[in-house]
C-alpha cells in the first residue's frame, strides 16, 4: 500500500507542473459551469441549489477529492447572482474556494442570449510540506508549511440558444503563489491563468429523445490541453444517460434522473486508462444533486 501511495503521489507531482491537477475536473461540468464561468448563473430559470461530491481513486488514502456547493438566483429581468464554495484536496495540498458571481443578460435575438459575468472571491491555500518526504520529494529549506488566502477575480461569456450553448471564461485572472515540483525538488512558483471553453448542441432524435454532444476544454500556459468529450441521451426530459472521454486518459459513465420538478440526482463513475494506475487504484465516484425553486 505504501508503494502504491508513493506512486500515485508522484503521478501528480513528478512533472514540472503544479502540485495539484489543473483545477477541479468534474464530470458533470455542464451543470457546474458557474464554477469556471460566472456568466452561467444567469442562464437558469429560477433559483438553483446544487452540489457535487467527487472522490478520485477510491480506496487510496489522501487521493484527490472535491466537494462543490453552488447557489444561483435571478435578480430582476437581466441580472443574476451566484455563490459557490469548492473544497479540493490533493495529497498534501488543500484549497477552499469561495466566490461571488454576477451575470448580466443581453438579448441578441428572439432565440439567442449573451450572458456576461464577473467573478470575485478567493481561496484558502494550504500545503503540508512535511508530507513531501512520503513521495521522495526534496523541499527547498525555505519552503515551510503554507497557509494563505489568495483573492482573485474572473470573467466569462455564455452564448445560449434553445439548441446550443458556447462558454468561454477565465475564472482566476490574478497570479498567486503555490508549491511546485521541479525534477524531484519542491519550491514555490506562480500559479498560471486558466482558460476554459465549452460548447454543446441538442439534436432531436425523436419526440421524446434528444442526443447532446458537448465538450469542455481546459488550458493553462505550460501544460497540455485537457479536453472532455461527452455524449448524453435525454429521454422524456427527465432521464440522462451519457459517457465521457477525457484526454487525460480516462473514461466515465454518467446518469441523471429527475425525481420531481424540483429535484434531480446524478451519479458518474470514472475509470482511469493510465497504465501507471491499472491494478493499483479503483475508479472515481461522483455524486450530484440539484434543487430548483
Amino acid at each position: 500500500m505504501k508503494k502504491t501511495i508513493i506512486l500515485l503521489g508522484l503521478l501528480l507531482i513528478s512533472s514540472s507542473s503544479l502540485l495539484a491537477q489543473q483545477e477541479s475536473m468534474i464530470t458533470f461540468y455542464k451543470d457546474h459551469l458557474n464554477l469556471v464561468n460566472p456568466a452561467f448563473v444567469g442562464t437558469e430559470n429560477g433559483t438553483i441549489f446544487q452540489s457535487t461530491i467527487r472522490q478520485q481513486w477510491t480506496g487510496i488514502k489522501d487521493a484527490p477529492s472535491t466537494q462543490a456547493v453552488s447557489f444561483m438566483t435571478p435578480v430582476g429581468k437581466k441580472l443574476a447572482l451566484g455563490l459557490s464554495f469548492v473544497h479540493d484536496k490533493v495529497f498534501i495540498e488543500k484549497q477552499s474556494f469561495v466566490t461571488l458571481d454576477l451575470s448580466y443578460n443581453v438579448t441578441l435575438t428572439d432565440e439567442l442570449d449573451l450572458f456576461m459575468g464577473i467573478k470575485a472571491g478567493g481561496n484558502n491555500y494550504e500545503v503540508n510540506t512535511n508530507g513531501l518526504e512520503t513521495y521522495n520529494i526534496v523541499s527547498d529549506p525555505s519552503l515551510v508549511p503554507i497557509s494563505r488566502f489568495n483573492p482573485n477575480v474572473g470573467v466569462g461569456f455564455y452564448l445560449k440558444h434553445d439548441k446550443f450553448y458556447v462558454s468561454l471564461s477565465t475564472p482566476k485572472m490574478l497570479n498567486t503563489e503555490r508549491a511546485k515540483n521541479q525534477d524531484g525538488y519542491a519550491t514555490v512558483t506562480t500559479d498560471r491563468v486558466h482558460y476554459y471553453f465549452s460548447g454543446g448542441y441538442n439534436f432531436d432524435v425523436s419526440e421524446n429523445v434528444e442526443l447532446v454532444p458537448s465538450v469542455m476544454v481546459r488550458y493553462v500556459n505550460g501544460a497540455p490541453f485537457s479536453t472532455d468529450f461527452t455524449a448524453t441521451t435525454i429521454i422524456n426530459e427527465g432521464f440522462h444517460l451519457g459517457a465521457t472521454y477525457r484526454t487525460d486518459k480516462s473514461l466515465a459513465g454518467l446518469a441523471k434522473i429527475k425525481i420531481s420538478k424540483k429535484f434531480m440526482l446524478g451519479y458518474a463513475y470514472e475509470y482511469s486508462l493510465r497504465k501507471e494506475l491499472l491494478g493499483r487504484a479503483n475508479g472515481s465516484n461522483e455524486f450530484y444533486l440539484k434543487f430548483s425553486f
